[in-house]
């Protein structure tokens, strides 16, 4: 989530089974350990991201994040190789731009990652990029609008519900997934202004949050997403992850600079960090301290050694980060 970073058949339903598969349960900020990932970025060609994949996996890494850039590479596609490859490491999408997605596609295909791969697919859908949206002819009138009816129609047919819709953006007639998932799958958002950081608690199971986060608009975050939950007078829990921009090794303070000035933050701000495991895992704790149950290492764009970065992450960080 960077910067400009058919129908089912109405005549049938099939039951909805009844031998639910154990899955992974999303970790929240009550009394669970942090959660720590790596983001695979899409400057990388895809032919480099089963090697990643494969050593996140070995590794013992717990999530490996994917972005579906325009115009570089798919969640979906990108997702479901990276589960092939691997036995044990969650692998997010972070996220699809739902003005470039029928509902009913997204379903099918977060359906198809639950039963093939249960538990290990985590789902993040958003606005998209505005301008990139634009380029294809997507952009939406009304972008909250839109992701308020994305969301909550994904969410019912990914329950198994069986649907009719009319609203300004969904459209759906007699629409139920033949093969929906054995369990209710978490849909995170993607948001960082305060109405969408709103509409995530009222409508998400998660929110994702952009590297240029602070430990303070964790904490600003997660009050919002708060207020829309209770507005909508949910209650359980709500994953709150959020990217942290991470840089290690040779020239590493540099390269953050470079990163952080081409995202157009100021100098100085409580955003990002350079410098061994100890300087990272302590910038993982403030983020965690501020709220978030999940922080994701966001290498910059030119990383030298993704598979190092990897490895510095599961066996260097993760000890450190309680």
């Amino acid at each position: 989530m960077p910067r400009p970073p058919t129908p089912s058949h109405p005549c049938r339903q099939l039951a909805r089974p009844t031998n639910a598969l154990s899955s992974a349960v999303l970790p929240t900020r009550k009394g669970s350990m942090t959660g720590l990932g790596v983001v695979f970025r899409p400057q990388l060609p895809p032919e480099r991201l089963r090697a990643v994949a494969r050593l996140a996996d070995d590794a013992g890494l717990e999530e490996l994040w994917l972005w579906e850039d325009c115009f570089l590479e798919g969640g979906v596609s990108t997702a479901a190789a990276a589960l092939a490859w691997t036995e044990q490491v969650r692998v997010g999408i972070g996220l699809l731009p739902v003005p470039l997605r029928n509902v009913a596609v997204t379903a099918m295909e977060a359906a198809s990652l639950e039963r093939m791969f249960p538990g290990r697919a985590i789902l993040t859908v958003g606005h998209g990029v505005q301008d990139w949206m634009g380029q294809v002819g997507a952009r939406a009138a009304s972008p909250l609008g839109l992701l308020g009816e994305h969301l909550d129609a994904l969410r019912a047919l990914l329950r198994g519900e069986r649907l009719s819709v009319r609203g300004r953006y969904v459209q759906l007639d007699d629409v139920a997934l033949d093969w929906p998932p054995y369990r209710p799958v978490d849909v995170l958002a993607g948001a960082t202004g305060p109405r969408t950081l709103r509409l995530s608690g009222e409508k998400a199971d998660g929110t994702l949050l952009t590297a240029t986060t602070s430990a303070d608009g964790v904490r600003r975050a997660r009050k919002l997403v708060e207020e829309g939950r209770r507005a909508a007078g949910r209650d359980g829990a709500h994953r709150i992850v959020v990217y942290l921009l991470a840089a290690t090794g040779a020239g590493a303070g540099a390269r953050l600079r470079a990163e952080l000035a081409a995202e157009g933050v100021e100098a100085g701000a409580d955003v990002g960090v350079a410098g061994d495991a100890g300087a990272v895992a302590e910038a993982v704790r403030r983020l965690a301290g501020a709220g978030a149950d999940t922080v994701v290492l966001q290498p910059t764009a030119d990383e030298p050694d993704p598979e190092g970065f990897v490895r510095f992450a599961a066996r260097e960080v993760r000890p450190l980060v309680p």
